[in-house]
């Protein structure tokens, strides 16, 4: 169960965190949220796909990290093997909370999630110094997460554009494994590539003024990635 609470420098004044990449710290999952102010990262090394969220049946991001539950083929005995991490996974353990007063506008602050196996008094990045200020590890923290707050804060708008000029369909692939194994990947949208390179002009200069059009390339570029994926896949069989 996990246990948010907000982060201070009286009761965390000796926490740590535990930044290495494993299964045991929770790194084994398929696939993670992504926001596509990160795409142009993202694209170099893993594949873009889009899915409607099960509850509100809006669409959103997913960077692919594996091909079945629990799988991350981008995680090895040395830790992570790529040069960019997802921010939703960079920032674990700690949250976007809000903060507010009486008659005062709503504060983002940091929460930390004391149920990770990566909080830590003993080992890992200090979060605060000796006598109470931020560490650089806590400062690089908090710019990640300004990053992921401007990524969801936008991320309805871009799906909303996109949504509307019908450049979403659904994908699925047929995959060989070379021990003969096949699975069907399914569930995920793509960018239709005819329709977003059909565009009229009005539509592509709207599109470049909202900032939308790179993350649209980008996300198309990244399916280059399956390929990677599926041979990282193969090596370890």
């Amino acid at each position: 169960m996990t246990q948010h609470v907000l982060l201070n420098n009286i009761d965390h004044k000796d926490l740590r965190i535990i930044a290495d990449r494993s299964a045991a710290l929770g790194d084994a999952v398929m696939s993670c949220v992504a926001f596509p102010n990160e795409f142009r990262n993202l694209q170099a090394h893993y594949p873009i796909f889009f899915q409607k969220d099960p509850q509100s049946g809006a669409f959103q991001a997913i960077a692919l990290l594996g091909l079945e539950r629990g799988e991350n083929l981008f995680l090895t005995d040395k830790g992570w093997n790529a040069h960019y991490m997802p921010m939703v996974l960079e920032m674990q353990p700690f949250l976007i909370g809000t903060q507010s007063r009486p008659g005062e506008e709503a504060e983002r602050v940091i929460h930390v999630d004391m149920s990770s196996p990566r909080v830590s008094e003993n080992e890992g990045h200090a979060v605060f110094l000796p006598h109470g200020g931020n560490t650089p590890f806590l400062e690089y923290i908090a710019s990640l997460l300004e990053q992921v707050h401007m990524g969801a804060s936008a991320s309805a708008a871009f799906y909303e554009a996109v949504d509307a000029l019908g450049l979403l369909e659904p994908f699925a692939l047929d995959i060989e494994l070379k021990d003969g194994r096949k699975s069907r990947l399914t569930g995920f949208y793509t960018i239709n590539e005819e329709k977003l390179y059909a565009l009229g002009g009005d539509d592509l200069s709207e599109l470049n003024q909202q900032g939308y059009l790179q993350p649209l390339f980008m996300a198309v570029a990244s399916l280059s990635n399956l390929r990677d994926l599926i041979e990282r896949k193969n090596q370890r069989l």
